[in-house]
This record gives structure tokens, sequence and C-alpha cells, in this order.
């Protein structure tokens, strides 16, 4: 049966001290670690974006800001997390699942992990539901046996397709990241403003309620099927600023039983500092 890819809090709640359940920390906003060790769900580990699900280079020209690891890496750091294969794994993080929480789930589904959810609502919807916290430090133990992956099993595209296809009507680029970071209005953190040509803008917050749950299945299922029309999934390519909130409308696609597209992990942070075409709208 098809496990969902998203958790409710009170679900959660049921199954959180099972011992093949497994609950990891995934925030990455500023202090996230210290904000870890005061206050985390029961039993959770903290895992972090830079240096466990990334593979960060001195250039950002070269695969963005936060490049996927070597596949034999990411094996690696599964089994000093302690996760095997029959593990149920549960990631939130302090940001609606849109911080690093679908970042590491597309990577554990890529990976071919069967049991994998994200948190609905995150932290703020775990507390805001009395599930237990705590402060204390989580014993990690190491997995009897290394965790074997043959390949990255969910589709992802490098620079160089994108601009060959970035034109074409029969595919769609997809930007996820706020509207005035794409029109080119506002850029807090690459040095260029702008998009790529003949993207299209669809937030990542538009995936989420007014208290930052996500849309029923159905809502976004009808959402995203009227946007894409008839092009096909291997033909839609999901983007952000660094291959890390576009995780956050895969798995959006996902829960409303969509088929993965593509995701472009270097993003706009690698296509900036390639000099690569951009467009802006005009206001």
């Amino acid at each position: 049966m098809r496990i969902s890819p998203i958790i409710e809090v009170g679900e959660l709640l049921k199954i959180h001290k099972d011992s093949e359940v497994m609950i990891f920390d995934a925030s990455n906003s500023k202090n996230a670690k210290v904000n870890y060790e005061t206050e985390h769900l029961e039993g959770a580990v903290f895992v972090d974006l830079n240096t466990q699900l990334a593979d960060i280079k001195s250039d950002f020209s070269e695969g963005g800001r936060h490049p996927l690891p070597r596949i034999e890496t990411f094996a690696e750091i599964l089994t000093d997390l302690g996760i095997s294969k029959n593990k149920h794994i549960v990631i939130y993080d302090d940001n609606n699942g849109s911080n690093a929480s679908a970042r590491f789930w597309w990577m554990l589904k890529s990976a071919g992990h069967k049991k994998v959810q994200v948190l609905n609502g995150g932290l703020s919807q775990a507390k805001g539901n009395n599930f237990p916290l705590s402060a204390k430090t989580e014993i990690i133990k190491r997995a009897s046996e290394p965790y074997q992956i043959d390949e990255w099993k969910l589709p992802t595209i490098e620079i160089n397709e994108v601009e060959n296809v970035s034109q074409n009507p029969n595919y769609l680029i997809v930007d996820v990241r706020d509207k005035e970071r794409y029109e080119g209005k506002f850029e807090p953190i690459d040095l260029i403003a702008g998009h790529i040509p003949g993207a299209i803008n669809v937030p990542f917050t538009e995936n989420l309620d007014q208290i930052g749950l996500f849309l029923k299945p159905d809502e976004l299922r009808n959402k995203y099927i009227t946007l894409f029309g008839e092009i096909k999934a291997e033909n839609i390519i999901i983007h952000c600023g660094s291959g890390v909130t576009a995780c956050h409308t895969l798995l959006a696609l996902d829960y409303a039983g969509i088929e993965t597209p593509k995701l472009y992990v270097g993003s706009w942070s690698e296509w900036s500092r390639n000099n690569k075409m951009i467009e802006k709208t005009n206001a």
C-alpha cells in the first residue's frame, strides 16, 4: 500500500515510540542546531542540510549552493544516522516542511526508501498539539548493516539540458521562489536577480494554507493538473534557488498523486553564475 508522504501530528503521536520509527529535525533557519539542542520533538535526531544533505563547493557555479552529495557519501550518512531500509522515517523542520524536510524526503525517496514522511506543519504544529518535547542529547546508533543505494531513482536534470529545452513549448520549467525574486525585483542570496528564460513562477508557499499546512491532495492535484496541461512529467522541471525548496513542490505533487517531475538541483544559484541568459519581469 502506498504511504502518504505527509503525516499529521495526531498520527505521529500514535506511533512515535515504535522502535521502527525514527524522527529527524531538518531545520535550517538561523541557529537551527542551537534551537534543536534547546527544544526538539522527543527522540528526534538533528540532520544538517549543509553537511549531510549537500556537498557544498567553494564555487557555487558548480552545482549551485546545495549540490547533492555523492550517492556513496549519502549512503554512509544514512548508515551513520542509524537508518536501515525497514525504518519508518518522519522528518520535520521549523518552516512547515519547506526548509530541508522536503529535501531529505526527496533524497530518501530517490535512494529507494519506502517509508518516509514529512510532518505536516512542522515543529510549530507539533508544539501546538502537545507533542512531547525534549532537550536531551539523542544517542545515535550506527546501523548494523551499510545502507545500500545503487542510484538516484527520482529524475534530475543538468544545467545544459535545462538550457536546451527552456524555450521548447513541450517542456515546462517551474520556478518555486517568491514572486519578487522570480521577477528580478529582489535577490537576497544570489548574485544576479531574475529567472530562467521561459520559466513560470509558482511559489512553493502556494502549496500551503493560511496556517502553514499542506493543501488537501485534491486541491493540489486540481491546481497542478490544470497548470501542467498536456505536458508529460518527464518534461516538467522544478527548481528554486538552490535545490532545496523545489523539493517542497515535488513533495506536494507526490502528496497529490502526481508523477514526480525532474529536479534541477543547481537551480538559480548555479544558473545565475554561468553566464546564462536571464529574464526579468517588467513592472
